[in-house]
């Protein structure tokens, strides 16, 4: 019979149920890995937020009980969004035991965290700040600065965000709803009724708008979110959400434009749907060279041979669509497949939000492959 000796006991270790040390001697900051791509994107969002500061200052009286910090609340939402976590609650959870989380929004080990209704309460008033814009900018800037952005060369392109609506919801405008037969999930029998965005609306989210992605897809309530991307590294410079329509995606391409600060002539990328002559015509107004897909199915396109017969035309068709990038990074990871707020404004925030974060990733990995 072979007899364990003390060095196999030894080496092996033990599995006791000792009761947990009371106190820690390791700092968090030594906790955190030091090749951790957190680490790389903190500074960006530090800086960010110092040249928000004065804004912030804006939004607070100077009297009262302190609130939580809109610094860390803004870094706990781009931690909501970067790994993909679908509600506050679940957000203070992890707040509450992940270290590596805790650095990164500025709370130390024994800092308690905070109640996910306040949480969501403090960020509305970010939101009367329009500070999802503020944010967006300033880090597209730092992207500048880093010589990341092209200036003469870009694409524009929409995307539905389907609504935290129902279809059971979408119901007629001058018409008393009947007594549902149950409250919490009432039947409605809608087959075989005509509806449309003209007669029929949402009782849960008025913004909604009844829309279909292409010909035999079923009709969701959405709105539709959009981009313009530079061309060099495929960054957001621009980015906004309006209610579904036909003509939504040229009319907030055409703000998106307006919007963007530069003093010479660009081009425009797009798919088929920018070709109409409207819109064509109204870019050039602009002193914006459309660079649109030739839309010739049963029609004559608005891009004739003195625009496609340039070079600029087919790399500007070929590097569009990098677009398509951002938009399947925030529907994948920074929860812009289903939105979970209601109204324009509050979708509109959270999608200019989350392209803020999308940058800041891309900003972070060309800035560790160039090191």
């Amino acid at each position: 019979m072979r007899m364990t000796t003390a060095t196999e006991v030894r080496m092996r270790g033990d599995d006791l149920e000792n009761q947990g040390a009371m106190w820690s001697y390791v700092p968090m900051e030594q906790r955190i890995p030091a090749d951790h791509l957190l680490r790389v994107m903190r500074p960006l969002v530090d800086a960010v937020l110092r040249e928000l500061s004065p804004r912030f200052a804006e939004l607070y009286s100077r009297v009262g009980r302190p609130s939580i910090a809109p610094e860390k609340l803004l870094r706990a939402l781009l931690l909501q969004v970067l790994y993909t976590i679908r509600s506050e609650r679940l957000l203070m959870e992890q707040l509450d035991y992940n270290l590596l989380f805790r650095w990164f929004v500025g709370l130390e080990m024994d800092d308690p965290v905070w109640n996910a209704t306040v949480f969501t309460k403090n960020r509305e008033r970010l939101l009367a700040g329009e500070i999802a814009r503020g944010f967006f900018d300033r880090v597209v800037a730092q992207a500048r600065e880093r010589g990341l952005l092209s200036d003469e060369h870009f694409t524009v392109d929409g995307t539905l965000v389907e609504a935290w609506a129902s279809l059971k919801s979408f119901q007629q405008k001058d018409e008393l709803p009947e007594p549902p037969d149950d409250p919490g999930n009432p039947t409605v029998d809608f087959h075989g009724e005509r509806r449309s965005n003209a007669s029929h609306a949402s009782t849960t989210d008025p913004d909604a708008r009844l829309a279909r992605k292409g010909p035999g897809q079923e009709a969701k309530l959405v709105y539709t979110g959009h981009v313009l991307m530079e061309n060099r590294h495929g960054l957001a410079v621009g980015g906004c959400v309006i209610p579904a329509s036909g003509y939504a995606e040229r009319a907030a391409a055409l703000e998106l434009l307006g919007a963007l600060d530069r003093n010479r002539r660009i081009t425009l990328g797009a798919d088929k749907g920018y070709d109409t002559r409207d819109f064509v015509a109204a870019s050039r107004l602009l002193g914006v060279t459309p660079h649109v897909a030739q839309n010739t199915r049963n029609r004559r396109s608005a891009i004739d041979g003195r625009t496609t017969r340039h070079p600029g035309y087919a790399v500007s068709q070929q590097r569009r669509k990098r677009v398509e990038e951002i938009f399947g990074w925030l529907k994948t990871v920074g929860l812009m497949r289903k939105t979970r707020h209601r109204g324009t404004r509050r979708v509109d925030w959270m999608f200019t939000f989350a392209l803020a974060a999308y940058n800041l990733v891309r900003i972070r990995n060309l800035t560790t492959q160039n090191a």
